[in-house]
């Protein structure tokens, strides 16, 4: 059957529309979202309460020549259906599909690929200023959640707009809801404001004027322009004595999100105004689809699920490597009353949900500030507690500074539960966790482990507890190997690795890193029916490595592979290049890894097998 979306010409016959269409235009794009995102998985609740202001934005202004940028790109789906990507849209986050994520590969209407939270208002800023110097007069607007606006980056760059005092709009949407329920003080207050009796009679007035505006054949984009000269008295008297005003912004709101005629009459008054202007609207999270308004954590990024109900789609997969770390974090603290949990607004996802519930005088959320996150955890080792930090590989990244002087340099015993580290699939180049063994292995002071599977994860977990210095444990994302947990757990010697398979006449030597360690084992037994015996090493550490094991076998060998999920330049393979030139030892070596690229988004399987670490592919390279 035809809709409107199929018909039109997008994002420009927006502006021909009326209030009527463009609801229309609204439902249609909600029925498309949760239909994609029920077979590929997605980004689903941020997405769904966002449809309005997208369908706003595109029939306020002129996109890509005004630049309209999406903070983490959650909220993004509406934008890219509108911005000529609907044919593809069921590709959504498939390997060769569309990105989960705004992509400048993608589109032109995408100024920046983005993935990370705070981004946005730096962005608009930067643009902004870059406008103004080359004399142009295209409009630069910023969309943001409440929860990125926990980040200090958006300070950094709010505190800037307002001294540079260019024009540009920041829409801060207001779902009180980013992934995990926000946290803070400027969290506390909106809330607090958003439901006072002055906004509520606010809201009421404005309102009744909005229903004025006939819906249908009219255009609302000529009725908008209309409109706010009618409620710019409204909007701009009411005086409220916000962060942002104090900030040098223009602030406006807060408005309902999910009013299209009440947005694009405030975008239109906001064009007019000289320096950058906030606009505060109100959303909720799952907007349109029951389920997902019920349980928007759960639809915040969720995979494959049924459109009837909701629920998930059933897997049989052995249990996850966070679930691992949650249940054991909680073991550990149950025994030793010095253990902490810290996350970046992270909760669920790096599963301290149970942590949080028994301890929760001992768990700490900080909101989207994984700076401030690995310096307080400094602090509080530094006070005698034994922090756990549990954060995403591709989230450790923003706060390499912190780890480096306020950890690292102070020799302090945080320990970093580093989830998502290597291909994390469907999110793709911003989100896989690639980097981090590279980066940490030149740090001084820290030990930087990865485990075989779950067992060998909950013993790493318990020997970092008993460690006096700083702890890196990265591990993957999804499902163990369905190893069986042992009740007692051990401490592992810090810097010894293990040989976990000897082949008849080993000549080759293969040494495995965490994730790849099984698959390498596979490996092998596929080289050895080919008459090619083979020496496994689970070196279990890249930092400090087991110098006597790795020699020892390297020597008998005729040639090495090392295997490990992770970017070759400067990680666990070049470590051990570094080991053998220190002893003169010279033989030839080949390392499987990550090329230096940013690697695309599809399921983690297909890209282990295209850059050759599935264990078809090392046993060709052994």
């Amino acid at each position: 059957m035809s809709t409107l979306l199929d018909k039109l010409k997008l994002p420009e016959a927006l502006r021909e529309l009326s209030t009527k269409q463009l609801e229309d235009i609204s439902q249609e794009i909600r029925q498309k979202i949760v239909e994609v995102a029920s077979k590929n998985g997605g980004h689903v609740a941020s997405s769904l309460g966002a449809v309005e202001i997208a369908v706003s934005l595109h029939a306020s202004f002129n996109s890509p020549r005004d630049r309209i940028i999406w903070d983490v790109g959650h909220q993004a789906y509406a934008h890219k259906i509108l911005t000529g990507r609907l044919s593809n849209f069921h590709t959504l986050r498939q390997e060769n599909g569309l990105s989960g994520f705004p992509n400048i590969d993608e589109s032109p209407h995408d100024p920046f690929t983005v993935g990370h939270a705070s981004t946005s208002i730096s962005q608009a800023v930067g643009l902004a200023h870059a406008r103004d110097l080359a004399g142009e007069k295209n409009h630069i607007v910023a969309v943001i959640g409440d929860g990125s606006l926990s980040g200090g980056l958006s300070y950094e760059a709010i505190n800037n707009a307002s001294s540079l005092k260019s024009n540009m709009i920041v829409i801060l949407n207001d779902n009180e809801m980013s992934i995990s329920r926000n946290v803070g003080a400027l969290s506390n207050y909106l809330t607090r404001f958003s439901t006072s009796g002055a906004y509520l009679e606010l809201r009421n007035r404005i309102e009744g004027i909005v229903k004025k505006i006939p819906r249908v054949g009219v255009s609302l984009f000529d009725a908008a322009k209309t409109l706010k000269d009618r409620t710019k008295h409204i909007v701009v008297n009411f005086k409220v004595d916000v962060i942002f005003e104090q900030l040098g912004f223009k602030y406006f709101g807060p408005i309902d999100g999910h009013n299209i005629p009440l947005i694009m009459s405030t975008l239109h008054h906001a064009k007019e105004i000289q320096g950058p202007v906030l606009i505060h609207v109100l959303t909720k999270k799952g907007k349109g689809y029951p389920p997902a308004e019920k349980e928007p954590t759960r639809f915040h990024g969720t995979g494959p699920f049924d459109i009837k109900t909701g629920a998930a789609v059933k897997s049989d997969a052995p249990k996850s490597y966070t679930a691992v770390f949650g249940e054991t974090l909680v073991k550990l603290a149950d025994a030793d009353p010095k253990i902490v949990g810290i996350t970046a607004a992270m909760i669920d996802g790096t599963g301290l949900e149970e942590f949080c519930r028994k301890h929760p005088a001992r768990f700490f959320d900080v909101g989207i500030a994984e700076e401030h996150a690995v310096t307080f955890a400094g602090g509080l080792a530094k006070g005698g507690f034994k922090p756990f930090l549990a954060l995403y590989s591709t989230f450790l990244q923003r706060a390499y500074d912190e780890i480096v002087h306020d950890v690292c340099l102070q020799n302090l015993p945080v320990v970093f539960a580093i989830d998502r580290a290597g291909i994390v699939g469907e999110d793709g180049a911003t989100h896989n966790g690639i980097f981090d063994l590279a980066f940490l292995r030149s740090l001084p002071n820290i030990s930087v482990m990865a485990p075989k599977d779950e067992n060998e994860f909950q013993q790493m977990l318990y020997s970092a507890s008993k460690a006096a210095g700083p702890v890196a444990i990265r591990y993957p994302r999804g499902s163990g190997i369905g190893v069986a947990l042992n009740n007692e757990l051990r401490q592992l010697t810090i810097g010894r690795g293990e040989i976990v398979h000897k082949g008849k006449g080993a000549k080759i030597l293969a040494i495995a890193i965490g994730s790849m360690v099984h698959p390498t084992i596979e490996a092998s037994k596929l080289a050895e029916a080919n008459g090619d015996g083979v020496t496994v090493i689970n070196a279990r550490f890249v930092k400090p490595l087991d110098r006597e094991l790795i020699l020892k076998e390297a020597k008998k060998a005729e040639r090495i592979v090392t295997v490990e999920e992770g970017v070759l330049e400067g990680g666990f393979g070049s470590a051990i290049l570094e080991l053998l030139t220190e002893e003169g030892l010279t033989k030839p070596i080949k390392r499987l890894g990550f090329p230096s690229k940013f690697i695309e988004h599809g399921k983690r399987p297909d890209i282990l097998e295209k850059y050759g670490l599935s264990p078809d592919k090392i046993a060709r390279s052994l």
